[in-house]
């Protein structure tokens, strides 16, 4: 069994939360969560790999790769594109009321 995909998942989920630990800067922020997501999609394949199997059709000889975590992969990009998209525009506006992308410089909510 190979670890190094399992590795690079792990890698690439620590780095972006460090990054988000680190950041001063929210769009900074937001690229280091879509990294951290990406590390989703590396498990899901890695978890889904088979070697030497085919492509799920129907009549396919051998063994096949499940087509589930094909899909779950499918449904994590969508769900990383959404979020990111969100986040990114949550940042656009708080630069835009505020001035000022800095977490340490946004002022208090006022109602």
């Amino acid at each position: 069994m190979n670890f190094l995909p399992y590795l690079v998942a792990g890698w690439l989920l620590l780095a972006g939360c460090f990054g988000v630990v680190r950041s001063r800067d929210l769009v900074h922020s937001v690229v280091c969560v879509a990294v951290a997501q990406s590390g989703t999609y590396v498990l899901l394949l890695s978890v889904g790999f088979q070697s030497e199997a085919s492509a799920p059709v129907q009549g396919a000889p051998g063994p096949v790769v499940d087509p589930v975590v094909q899909a779950l992969a499918l449904t994590d990009i969508v769900v990383s594109a959404t979020v990111t998209a969100l986040l990114l525009a949550l940042a656009i506006q708080i630069s835009k009321r505020q001035g000022t992308v800095d977490p340490d410089k946004l002022d208090e909510l006022r109602g």
